[in-house]
């Protein structure tokens, strides 16, 4: 259920902007994908777990403030990152 370091390493080259990018809108949005997706097989298993539930909750508002930020910011950049994610608008 935790997001092992080298995945994260690898989610964060494929979506850095320069070189020692580790903050961007991008970089948090993938690294947030891949943790909601982490909790969703979590789920499968654990039906009644309300506490994750709300924790699970709270990351997908995060993922959906960062993505409006992006949608703000970089209209381009948001496209892309949607299609890179396969997530739906």
């Amino acid at each position: 259920m935790v997001l092992v370091k080298e995945k994260k390493q690898e989610i964060i080259d494929d979506f850095k902007v320069h070189s020692r990018d580790t903050g961007s809108a991008e970089v948090q949005i993938a690294v947030l994908t891949e943790r909601i997706n982490l909790l969703g097989g979590h789920f499968e298993h654990h039906k009644k777990d309300f506490h994750s539930r709300r924790g699970l909750l709270k990351l997908v508002g995060r993922r959906r403030r960062l993505l409006d930020y992006l949608k703000k910011k970089d209209v381009n950049k948001y496209t892309e990152v949607l299609k890179r994610l396969k997530l739906r608008k």
